[in-house]
Parts: C-alpha cells; structure tokens; sequence
C-alpha cells in the first residue's frame, strides 16, 4: 500500500492524472479482495462448526434410536404375551374357584402391565430448539420433525392401558381376592392368617362385569398398542439408518 501511496504521489506531481486513476483503481481492487478472502475464510469456519455442529446432533441422535429399537424389540414381546396371557384370563370365565388350577389363579392375580421408556432427550434437544438450522438434508430434517408425534401416539395409548389397569382393574381384583393367596406356602409364619383370613372369591370376580370388561378393554387396547409400537419401531428403524448414512 505504501509503493502505491508513493507512486501516486509521485504521479499527482508529475501531472499524469490517467496513470493515477489507475494506481487507484488498484488499490481499491486489493482492498476488495482482501475484504472478500477474509469474508470468504470466515464463511468456510462457519460451515466447519457447522459440520461439526451437526455430526454431533447425528450422532446422539443415532445412539438414543438404537436405544429405542431395543426397547421397543422387548416392548413387542411383551405386548404379545400379554395379549396370550388377557387372551386365557378370558377363558377362565363362568368357572369355580375349585376348577381353577394353581397356574390360572397365578395368571389372574399377577397383572402384567410395564411402561416402556423410550429416550428422547436429543430428540426433544433439536425440536424445542435452534438446532433445526445445522441439518442439511432437508428429509432428515422432516423425519425428525414428525418422530415426537409417534411417539406421542404410542405414550397416550400406554397410558390409556395404564389407566384400565390401575383404575379399574386392580380395584376389583382387590375387592374379590385376597393377597392370602400370594403368601409362600412353605411360610408357617402365615399359618394363622391362612385359616381366619377372608378367602378369595374367583367365582365372583370371573362373573363380575365391570372385571370382564376392563379385561377385555385392556386385551383390545395392547392389540392396538401392539401395532402402534411396530410401526413406531420401524420408523425409528428408518430414521436410524439414514442418520447412519449420513455419518459415513
């Protein structure tokens, strides 16, 4: 800049008004290129935190998934067995207590009820936040947008067969049998309350309505449960694959 300034000065004295435009002109193009190589690096440090930015939300992203694919693997199992178990409790109806075995009073009594705990801390992480700018693959992008609806699905439907459980199946398990009948036998210290204690009415409670249709109610609403959690697994499955792609 200093030969420039000097050359010009020495032009201005000179007269030569043309050669001097010139020097200027090239000097206003340095400074223009310089303010653009410096725009131009601070662009490419953008894109690198970015980058960075975004393997980051890929990869705990990808690692919550596979999470989730597990639970959900055991989820479906145990939503088939409760179906088969609900399934065999309904057969028991119009029965005697002495006609039931020892296994089906066992299948009446343990109810089989587990929710599912599904991660979605990153998830949640990239939807309330910002983070949205740094995904550039824009179906990723809407993949993981309507991920959380889904898994609401599933939440309010587990909840709905929590509900008939607490709410309406435990209370007239409890009104009609006895917690007698889960004491160990090989316990003498239980002897007394064996002999005096209330006994359980398996009768009754097989002829209750208000059992019969909360059985039957929590059997309709696992089969529906059941089906929401595969398709939840295999968009969870889809999902976790192309984040994998993207991470190669």
């Amino acid at each position: 800049m200093k030969v420039f300034r000097n050359l010009r000065r020495k032009q201005l004295l000179s007269g030569k008004v043309k050669n001097h435009l010139l020097y200027a002109l090239g000097e206003i193009f340095l400074i223009v290129l310089g303010i653009l190589i410096a725009w131009k690096i601070n662009d490419l440090n953008e894109v690198r935190k970015n980058k960075i930015v975004q393997e980051k939300i890929y990869v705990s992203l990808y690692e919550e998934l596979h999470t989730n694919l597990n639970v959900l693997d055991t989820s479906i199992m145990q939503y088939n067995k409760n179906t088969i178990t609900l399934q065999n409790t309904l057969k028991y109806v119009g029965l005697h207590g002495n006609d039931l075995t020892e296994g089906a009073k066992d299948t009446i009594i343990k109810i089989n009820f587990k929710n599912t705990n599904l991660r979605k801390e990153a998830l949640s992480s990239v939807n309330i936040t910002d983070k949205f700018q740094f995904l550039e693959n824009d179906t990723l992008a809407d993949l993981i947008a309507e991920y959380p609806t889904e898994l609401k699905l599933f939440e309010e439907q587990e909840l709905k067969i929590r509900n008939i459980v607490d709410n309406r199946l435990k209370p007239v398990l409890e009104e009609y049998i006895s917690l007698i009948d889960v004491l160990p036998e090989a316990n003498h210290n239980f002897n007394q309350i064996r002999v005096y204690g209330q006994k359980s009415n398996y009768r009754g409670l097989l002829n209750n309505k208000e059992y019969q249709n909360s059985v039957i109610d929590q059997l309709l609403q696992t089969k529906n449960q059941l089906n929401i959690a595969m398709n939840l697994r295999k968009k969870t499955q889809i999902l976790a694959i192309k984040l994998k792609q993207e991470l190669e």
